[in-house]
């Protein structure tokens, strides 16, 4: 079992606040057995929203699945306590956005996509709906007449 951080560092103009939004927001994950090291080839995503019993009666899970190449149960939960927003002082910097909770497996790649949420920096306008897919996103906040901008997304992982 073993806790890992996801790090998230991106180049942020006039916006702060950048977070998940909702139970729903989607962490879409690539992630690898630690008995085998098969890493699958498509996304899979965890949620606050699901909860998987784990055998034994050990509690739950945000996910629990069986590697598809050595067939062990292994599992993955996000620390909801854990979920912090990125602001503006964390610009170009390395933050630790949330921690999972892993047994059996450890995520090796993150996809930012929909269902990010900020503020304007000065303004405190919302911005409800920011999709990262692209590593990138821009619009315009009409209370300080500037442009605002999420730029350069990337990420990493460390055991925490």
């Amino acid at each position: 079992m073993g806790k890992f951080g996801l790090q998230f560092k991106a180049t942020l103009e006039n916006i702060t606040n950048v977070q998940p939004v909702g139970d729903d927001f989607r962490w879409f994950l690539k992630l690898k057995c630690g008995n085998c090291g098969e890493i699958p080839d498509k996304w899979q995503y965890v949620n606050l929203m699901d909860s998987v019993p784990l055998k034994g009666g050990r509690g739950s899970a945000s996910m629990v699945q069986k590697c598809k190449l050595c067939s062990r149960e292994n599992s993955i939960d996000i620390l909801r306590d854990t979920i912090t927003p990125y602001n503006a002082e964390d610009s170009d910097r390395f933050k630790t956005m949330v921690q999972f909770e892993c047994r059996g497996l450890e995520p090796v790649s993150f996809q930012p996509q929909a269902g990010f949420g900020a503020q304007g920096a000065e303004s405190g306008t919302p911005f409800p709906e920011i999709n990262l897919q692209e590593g990138d996103w821009t619009e315009y906040d009409e209370k300080i007449k500037e442009s605002v901008g999420i730029y350069e997304v990337t990420h990493q992982f460390i055991k925490c």
